[in-house]
């Protein structure tokens, strides 16, 4: 099998998975974006950065909670 079978194979079986996890990043990213160019213009830079790495216990949170929801 050849790198791109094994490629567009690994795509077709997490598809799904992928698209929701490149929305959350976009949507993480632009709501992260516009809370410091709009409403905390004057905050520093390293709190920027700390917002986008809570983007990753967020991600974690936001879909185990929604696994669990699903489950019940």
């Amino acid at each position: 099998m050849s790198l791109t079978d094994r490629l567009r194979e690994h795509v077709r079986d997490n598809r799904g998975g992928m698209l929701y996890d490149l929305m959350f990043a976009v949507v993480w990213v632009g709501l992260v974006s516009f809370l410091f160019d709009v409403v905390f213009t004057d905050a520093p830079r390293w709190a920027f950065y700390m917002f986008m790495l809570a983007g990753i216990p967020a991600y974690f949170g936001f879909f185990i909670s929604l696994e669990i929801a699903k489950n019940q």
